[in-house]
Order: C-alpha cells, then sequence, then structure tokens
C-alpha cells in the first residue's frame, strides 16, 4: 500500500523505519509522559526489542516525507471476521496540524475496508484529549468499554465502516 498526500507518501513501514517509528512515538508522546505509568508509556512508545514484535503482529503504516522523515505512524489488524483495531497513532509535533493524521488514519481505514472489516476499534487514554477530539470528529465513539493499562483507564472507541 502507498499512498501520497500533502507531499508525504503513506506506506507500510519496514523495519528499517524501526529507528524512525520509535522516534516518532517518544516525541510524541513525551509531553503526556508525566500521566502515564512508566509501563504504560513504554508499551505506547515502543523500545526497539518490542517495535519488531508489533510489526509481526501488525502492520504499521507511515508517512514519509520526500525526504525520507518519518512524520507520522499508526498500526492497524484484523482482530475477527469484521473488525479491525487501530493503535499507536503518532504525529511528530512539528508535523501536527498538517494533515498527515487524517492521512494515516484514513489510510489504516481504508486497509481495513479492503480486509473486510466493518468496525474499527481503538484505545485511548485520558491525558490525550486532543485525539479524543479528533477521533470523535471522524466518527469514532466512545464504545462504554474501560480497561486497564498499566494502572490507567484505557477508552475504546469504535466506527462502524459503511459500505462503499
Amino acid at each position: 500500500m502507498q499512498l501520497a498526500t500533502s507531499n508525504h507518501v503513506i506506506r507500510r513501514a519496514t523495519l528499517d523505519d524501526a529507528a524512525a517509528i520509535l522516534t516518532c512515538l517518544r516525541v510524541a508522546f513525551e509531553p503526556y509522559r508525566q500521566h502515564y505509568s512508566p509501563e504504560a508509556f513504554a508499551d505506547t512508545t515502543l523500545t526497539p526489542q518490542t517495535l519488531p514484535a508489533r510489526m509481526e503482529e501488525m502492520t504499521i503504516l507511515v508517512a514519509a516525507s520526500p525526504w525520507g522523515e518519518i512524520a507520522g505512524t499508526i498500526a492497524l489488524a484484523v482482530a475477527d471476521a469484521h473488525e479491525g483495531h487501530l493503535r499507536g497513532m503518532a504525529v511528530r509535533p512539528e508535523w501536527q496540524g498538517r494533515g498527515i493524521a487524517e492521512a494515516i488514519l484514513s489510510a489504516a481505514e481504508a486497509a481495513l475496508r479492503s480486509l473486510d472489516c466493518r468496525r474499527i476499534t481503538l484505545d485511548t487514554t485520558a491525558p490525550l484529549q486532543r485525539a479524543m477530539r479528533f477521533y470523535e470528529r471522524r466518527g469514532y465513539r466512545r464504545s462504554g468499554r474501560v480497561m486497564d493499562f498499566f494502572g490507567m483507564p484505557l477508552f475504546e472507541y469504535e466506527k462502524l465502516l459503511i459500505s462503499e
């Protein structure tokens, strides 16, 4: 999958992107570190040891600039027959507000739709109010399910996909 948008190419990540993905996650979530337990922050931002496992479990997309900088990332997977799940969406602070988040979310949704998913879920935490508003503007709603995420509440959001 490769999609060009706003001078960035949305493409499937490779292991060659690992360091850039880790940097993207770390700098995007760093302002919220104090609100996360150490375990939750490590699980959110990943490590050189945990990223390869995530890449095996999920498809990771990146938004790459023309010069190769990773501006944003998101992971997706089919959870069951008709349900997809998103995880680890992040956009580097210097690229926020430039359409990167919309582009990678749209690409992830399109990928899951092509895999016959009719419902998409994602989880987020209370400190990420801006992300919650972003998801809600794009049709995601709280499902009512709240899980424990290393000692902090994790709120599930869902979106039903309409066949096009």
